[in-house]
């Protein structure tokens, strides 16, 4: 059994780290199954000695986050021991000491994984950047709320929102009212980031005004978009064609992030996603970033996480059957 004791520096950290009804506490020492007790002005860990090191380097790492204005969650906790698993909880004090922008609430967004705090310093770096990985992982969100925070400083004028609306064949004619309730259903997500961020009056009165702007992706054709902000989501359900299309509208003074899930694409068979083909031919020219996430980055119910882990493991089984069942 080895031990490890750390000093608490200031009253009333326990009590943040360890959470409401000690759900945190728990949670670590589920997780590293060890036993973690407060004494006077220090912290003791009891357990397994790897176990011990790796619980330790999770609690520091949490403290980081309280020490920056954090406020610990489940998922926030869950993350750092995924971290600490793998020697890399000194990443944690990184993450989101910043805020990306405040929302219509006054409520500070924040990166909350690595991936994430990558994302954001990508975009802040670089005139185009592409942010792809699996569902919950912020892609959309952290790109709005970067948007706005752009909007709200005068660095551009407009932000624009596109997305390809592939069931519809990007045609939306027999979609019933005009352009903006045909291509609603499909900018859904895009809105409600925007609603956060500015509340609903405010994007009312700016999309009236034109400061922004919503369109399915054909509509981008034949315009060059200065001083704004653009984002085109669902971006893997794009064809080479419209990729190119979409990336030379680049204007002066603008920033483009395009966002998608290369494992949820939904082009007619035989053809090949545009994200998937521009993320390989753009990524080592100077300007244009590529942010790849992982499942690590959900910040969704802990359960998206778990799904996304199970289809990939399910995926990786059938590729291994069909080249098993090829060499026979």
């Amino acid at each position: 059994m080895a031990q490890k004791t750390i000093d608490i520096d200031r009253p009333g950290l326990c009590e943040e780290l360890f959470g409401s009804g000690d759900g945190n506490l728990r949670l670590i020492e589920q997780a590293f199954d060890v036993a973690i007790v407060s004494r006077d002005s220090r912290l003791v860990i009891n357990g397994g000695e790897e176990s011990v090191e790796q619980a330790s380097q999770a609690v520091e790492g949490l403290f980081s986050l309280i020490d920056s204005g954090r406020s610990l969650d489940e998922q926030t906790v869950r993350y750092a021991v995924s971290l600490a698993k793998e020697n890399l909880s000194s990443a944690l004090s990184g993450i989101g000491s910043d805020a990306v922008c405040i929302g219509a609430k006054g409520k500070p967004v924040r990166a909350r994984t690595i991936g994430q705090q990558r994302y954001i310093d990508a975009m802040k770096k670089n005139d185009v950047t592409f942010g792809i990985g699996p569902a919950g992982t912020g892609k959309t969100y952290l790109a709005v709320a970067y948007a706005v925070t752009r909007f709200r400083a005068g660095d551009v004028n407009r932000i624009i929102l596109t997305r390809p609306a592939v069931e519809a064949g990007e045609k939306l004619g027999f979609l019933p009212g005009d352009l903006q309730h045909k291509v609603d259903p499909y900018l859904r997500p895009l809105y409600d980031a925007l609603f956060e961020m500015l509340g609903s009056e405010v994007f009312t009165r700016l999309l009236e005004r034109g400061s922004i702007e919503v369109a399915p992706l054909a509509y981008m054709r034949g315009r060059t978009l200065d001083d704004s902000f653009i984002i085109l989501d669902e971006a893997q359900n794009t064809t080479r064609e419209q990729m190119k299309m979409f990336l030379t509208r680049l204007g002066n003074g603008s920033k483009m992030v395009v966002t998608g899930d290369v494992t949820q694409i939904d082009l007619p068979e035989g053809r090949r996603s545009g994200l998937v083909e521009a993320a390989a031919i753009l990524k080592n020219i100077d300007g244009i970033a590529v942010t790849r996430f992982t499942q690590r980055d959900v910040v969704r119910h802990r359960l998206v996480q778990d799904i996304i882990t199970a289809y990939e493991k399910n995926e990786e089984g059938k590729k291994h059957g069909s080249k098993d069942q090829g060499g026979h």
